[in-house]
């Protein structure tokens, strides 16, 4: 019979989660940044191979939110918490041993799913160091960005994984659709080259896709929360526009396997990080989920 779930990848921000997914699926889904809180909302990947199907959750860093946008980012990961037919827990390795994932949630119970803690970064470490991290059955060593202890953690995973059928076909890589990759490809590029708070008021909306055509044209709209965030994105004389959308489109090219014409835009959506209507606009859902 084979066996096929929902792997949820857990953990605080900036612990490789992203990394991890686009390694397991060998493509990249999930955008990553030396900057925290880069991911906002879940991504789905999915892993099929032998008789196992996996269908892997990147979620937003386990944080104490302290505006709309980061309780909305808590609630995506809580909830994929519970969706989980296996969970991976997923700490850095040079930070010492991890508190449980019930300490690091702050949740109030522990999980239905089995856990499995992975210490990512373990290549950064002495051997000798690894036990001090982290030993045992449920405690897995990897490097995210080598690959080294992957297929050791495919294994265990695929062992806690239900007796099922594939939930997809098996070309199938993710569930969600092009428009939401084409921004967030977007968005990272933005995180790449700007600094300090104007990454973080950065949303990134696809209003028009045409196929059918080549170049394929995409109009994106980059929305920022002040006029000088917006005047800062754009630079002297566009010149940083420019250079956000070239970058952009090349990644986008590469994505999608073809030629594009990108038109970025700027506008101005006053404190939506903050404004219920504005998330919802965007996607972001405040349901509360288990936890505080």
């Amino acid at each position: 019979m084979p066996r096929a779930g929902i792997v949820t990848v857990a953990g605080k921000p900036n612990v490789g989660k992203s990394t991890l997914l686009n390694r397991i699926v060998g493509q990249k889904l999930s955008i990553t940044s030396p900057k925290p809180q880069s991911t906002r909302d879940r991504v789905v990947g999915i892993y099929t191979k032998d008789d196992s199907q996996m269908v892997i959750l990147d979620t937003p860093g386990l944080l104490n939110p302290g505006y709309l946008l980061q309780q909305a980012m808590r609630s995506t990961a809580l909830a994929a918490l519970d969706e989980a037919d296996v969970i991976v827990y997923l700490a850095d390795a040079t930070e010492g041993r991890p508190p449980s994932l019930v300490e690091a949630a702050e949740l109030l119970s522990a999980p239905r799913a089995p856990v499995i803690t992975v210490l990512n970064k373990s290549d950064a470490i002495p051997a000798s160091r690894r036990d001090e991290a982290g030993a045992g059955e449920d405690v897995v060593h990897i490097s995210a960005l080598t690959g080294d202890g992957i297929p050791e953690l495919m294994a265990r995973i695929a062992r806690h994984l239900p007796e099922s059928p594939f939930l997809y076909p098996e070309d199938d890589i993710s569930t969600q659709p092009v428009r939401f990759f084409v921004a967030e490809l977007v968005r990272e590029t933005v995180l790449e080259q700007l600094h300090d708070e104007v990454p973080y008021a950065v949303a990134v909306q696809v209003e028009e896709f045409r196929e059918g055509r080549s170049p394929l044209y995409i109009r994106a709209v980059i929305y920022v929360e002040r006029d000088s965030q917006k005047a800062i994105i754009i630079g002297s004389k566009g010149a940083q526009i420019r250079g956000i959308g070239e970058a952009a489109r090349k990644k986008i090219e590469s994505f999608l396997g073809d030629r594009v014409y990108l038109d970025l835009w700027v506008k101005v959506l006053a404190n939506w990080r903050k404004n219920p209507s504005s998330l919802s606009r965007f996607g972001y859902q405040l349901a509360t989920g288990k936890g505080k």
